[in-house]
């Protein structure tokens, strides 16, 4: 099939991908990765895992990273529906701090491309959601980091439905925002 459409983001590196789909009575196929299209749209990433998690609705996941070994990522809804959400923590970017968040459903296809030393979390909006991700990098346990999904400095728009109070693990409940991030890694 070979083809699909790629939308920069205004956070120099993440892009929003679109692949063709061939559609008939039968239903539907679409290629979500190959490498040579992905190399040609700009998208050299080389992937060695994949995840796949299911949620609720509400479950908010994030705001997560790697410290030491950073993760590209290539993530996408196969049921239901999330509002994904990217932060740039590169040092010394024009866009440090700056998000960027993207509705990805089942229904739409749409995939997002982040890059290495990006926050991501993602906030479930239908019933139940699966989400697979694809990384540039193994998963390191004692490498995780992140940082508060509300922290006001970043001042992220969440699209909480009325009267929804986020469903939150441990972890995420007890992240820094983006000032004590910076104050652990002498930024």
């Amino acid at each position: 099939m070979g083809r699909l459409t790629v939308e920069t983001c205004p956070l120099e590196g993440l892009k929003v991908v679109t692949p063709a789909v061939a559609e008939d009575d039968r239903g539907y196929f679409m290629e979500t990765y190959q490498y040579e299209d992905f190399r040609n749209a700009g998208i050299p990433t080389v992937f060695l895992q994949d995840n796949q998690s299911s949620s609720k609705k509400g479950v908010l996941r994030g705001l997560h990273f790697q410290k030491r070994f950073p993760q590209a990522k290539l993530v996408r809804v196969i049921r239901g529906e999330v509002f994904d959400v990217a932060v740039d923590l590169r040092e010394g970017s024009p866009t440090f701090g700056r998000w960027h968040g993207v509705f990805l459903s089942a229904r739409n296809r749409r995939q997002l491309y982040i890059p290495e030393r990006f926050a991501h979390g993602f906030l479930v909006l239908s019933e139940e959601a699966e989400f697979c991700y694809k990384c540039s990098e193994l998963y390191h346990p004692d490498d995780e980091g992140g940082i508060f999904y509300q922290d006001p400095e970043i001042g992220i728009e969440w699209p909480f439905s009325e009267g929804m109070v986020p469903v939150l693990s441990e972890k995420d409940r007890k992240w820094g925002g983006l000032s004590a991030y910076l104050a652990q890694n002498g930024i």
